[in-house]
């Protein structure tokens, strides 16, 4: 379904010239020769050595020897597909000449890749860790990259500590672990003694920190930006991306336990939704604030350690993305994907933010290492929708053809062309901002208040996600061999709040602290930052339904078909594969058994029961209870089922429900799903 060509879909059309399917096809080199003889090479007689006269073996060999390419330094575990977006309506003309931002008739298309920072690609997808949220939007202007993670903020303040930052974070150079985890020294280390990183670390620890999807997590631009109109007015502005599902998250056991069970979870999730017709959706947000705001806040905006606080500056909603299509070739898409965020169109700037501003440099040097030279923009991906036109010449993998013997400006003999376009023609022209002052290596003092955030984010926390940033910290740390740098890092969390600090301490076994420090007396919160204020559905949510032989065919089938019509996707679970046989003939299709499947990989349990199951399916559907309970997710029974659910003393839970009337059960057990998790239960 997902595959299905998008009329009107500008990229997918400029795509398709670079489609080949060999499916059909004889077997040529790539020169063009048709080939003879595919699995021996050519020999000075049977047992010979191999001659190197051999072209295609040579040709195969050289190609294979070359297919990896260097993998991203950091974000190099990544899954991506394909989409459009929409803006609703006009109403952002008054802040930018943007026309995909301005024009509700436009559909621009787009390209997410969506990965995780501290890992290799072979790392699991469920690690703890930050999340990479980028979009590639093919405007008729050019191509806008919106490169951002699930987190709003960052670890540092200034670019030239990025180095640094990403050295700490990684596997440890003398013994190269732990792959995809951040619990080790030097990182912990590295924020104890440069805490400008205490607000990014707690959101890490958060269960922001292991989102339970692509699709249900949030996306942030992280830096400040301008918005310019056609006066050539400014407003700063911050991107923000809204999932349709609601934001949710693991629970860390789950998180755990997922990266063995199935290291894939999160770009298995993405890939079956759109193939499943289950679109992911995310609506685009502006905060905007006024340059004459802009000293009006108590942090300064262009500090990327901090937020603005939704309910100081609300975020005005302005359109839709919408991915519909998984990828042709992950190497062609994913894997050559180059994104920057100096990839800018008119009506969009930038801010003076030390970060963003250094990142403009390291992208474009970044790729040209990756991708092995300056033509990276060729590559089908990354190439904008829209014609281009300049000087530029020659240099490894260019595949465009330039005619004429002119490759300079300014020139008489080919008419001054190509020549530079007004704005009115839609030429790019940076917003004029005064600047004024010495060269200075120095950091502005509106930019050392490193800890009033951090409780912010601790303060609008709910009990029980503030239990789960204790537990965060207290495994990161405790895999700690440094006794002073978790020492060093309890001393920070002080400054925070010592109900974070002390039960972390107790946990590590070091004297909890007994003062705290600059966070003390602060009780600003905002409620947004919370995920217990999102939105709950249960559209897309998996079921796993455990059916034995003898069931009740068309009660069961009856419920199913309700999470059906609800959106949800039902996947029945049994002893074997093949059909399980109902007590009143209808059967179900078994799509995984007690071998393949694990709890760990539903949203939710449905006990449908049997009458005909023995003593080991029953504990075998005992421990898929007892771990679905245990990670507080919904669990619904009926019929035999039921008895399974009170020999596991859980009847009366929260989020278990149970029942005969079949009709009420349905929709009693749908709402249960859609809650996500009922957290009353007690959870480590």
């Amino acid at each position: 379904m997902s595959n299905d060509r998008r009329h009107g879909n500008r990229k997918d059309e400029q795509l398709e010239h670079y489609r080949t399917n060999d499916q059909g096809k004889k077997m040529t080199t790539n020169q063009g020769q048709k080939v003879s003889e595919d699995e021996f090479s050519l020999k000075a007689g049977e047992r010979g050595p191999t001659l190197m006269e051999d072209f295609h073996f040579r040709e195969k060999m050289t190609h294979f020897d070359h297919e990896r390419i260097p993998e991203r330094i950091v974000h190099a575990r990544g899954y991506a597909a394909h989409g459009e977006f929409h803006v609703y309506d006009d109403s952002m003309k008054a802040y930018t000449k943007a026309a995909f931002l301005t024009n509700p008739e436009k559909s621009t298309p787009v390209f997410v890749r969506f990965s995780t920072v501290q890992g290799s690609k072979g790392s699991p997808d469920t690690v703890r860790d930050v999340r990479g949220f980028a979009t590639k939007f093919y405007t008729d202007e050019g191509n806008f990259d919106l490169v951002g993670n699930n987190i709003p903020i960052f670890f540092i303040q200034d670019a030239m500590k990025f180095p640094d930052l990403i050295h700490a974070v990684k596997p440890e150079p003398h013994n190269e672990m732990p792959q995809g985890g951040s619990a080790h020294d030097t990182f912990w280390d590295f924020v104890a003694n440069n805490q400008e990183a205490a607000h990014m670390s707690i959101w890490a620890m958060s269960d922001r920190g292991i989102p339970r999807s692509f699709r249900m997590m949030e996306g942030f631009g992280i830096h400040t930006f301008r918005l310019v109109n056609e006066k050539g007015q400014a407003h700063f502005v911050k991107f923000h991306w809204k999932p349709k599902l609601g934001v949710h998250s693991l629970v860390w056991d789950e998180a755990q336990k997922l990266s063995g069970k199935d290291i894939d979870f999160h770009r298995r999730d993405l890939y079956e939704a759109i193939e499943n017709g289950d679109y992911p959706e995310w609506e685009l947000g502006f905060q905007i604030i006024r340059e004459d705001q802009e000293f009006d806040f108590d942090f300064d905006i262009l500090d990327p350690t901090k937020v603005w606080p939704e309910e100081e500056v609300p975020v005005q909603i302005v359109g839709k993305l919408t991915l519909n299509r998984n990828v042709d070739n992950v190497f062609a898409e994913t894997e050559q994907a180059a994104f920057h965020p100096g990839h800018v169109v008119s009506g969009i700037d930038f801010s003076n933010d030390p970060l963003l501003q250094g990142r403009l440099f390291s992208y474009t040097d970044t790729q040209i290492s990756r991708l092995g030279g300056p033509n990276f923009h060729e590559l089908p991906i990354n190439r904008p929708v829209c014609p281009f036109h300049n000087n530029q010449r020659d240099g490894m993998h260019r595949s465009t053809i330039n005619n004429g013997q002119v490759s300079y400006h300014k020139n008489s003999l080919a008419d001054n062309t190509p020549e530079p376009a007004s704005e009115e023609e839609g030429g790019y022209v940076h917003y004029q901002e005064k600047v004024e002052g010495h060269k200075i290596r120095a950091r502005s003092e509106s930019f050392k208040d490193h800890f009033s955030q951090a409780v912010l984010f601790w303060n609008s926390m709910s009990d029980v996600e503030k239990e789960h940033i204790i537990d965060g910290y207290s495994f990161e740390l405790g895999k700690c061999e440094n006794v002073s740098v978790q020492k060093q890092v309890v001393d920070m969390l002080r400054q925070i709040s010592l109900d974070l600090a002390q039960p972390v301490a107790e946990n590590l076994g070091i004297h909890p602290p007994v003062e705290g420090g600059a966070g003390t007396g602060i009780t600003k919160s905002s409620p947004a930052l919370s995920q217990q204020h999102t939105s709950f559905k249960a559209e897309t949510r998996k079921v796993g339904v455990i059916v034995g032989e003898g069931f009740n065919g068309s009660e069961v089938n009856a419920v199913i078909a309700d999470m059906r019509k609800a959106g949800i996707h039902p996947e029945v679970i049994s002893s074997t594969f093949g059909t399980c046989k109902a007590a009143d003939g209808p059967e179900l299709e078994v799509q995984h058994t007690f071998l393949t499947a694990d709890s760990l990989l539903f949203d939710a349990l449905y006990c449908a029961g049997g009458q005909n199951t023995d003593e080991a399916f029953r504990k075998k559907a005992k421990d898929f209870i007892d771990e679905t309970f245990f990670h507080c997710k919904p669990i619904g029974a009926t019929h035999e089922g039921t008895s399974w659910i009170k020999e596991a003393g859980i009847d009366t839970a929260p989020g278990v429900i149970t029942g005969e009337d079949i009709d009420s059960f349905s929709s009693a057990f749908i709402e249960a799903v859609a809650s996500h998790r009922f957290w009353d239960r007690q959870v480590i």
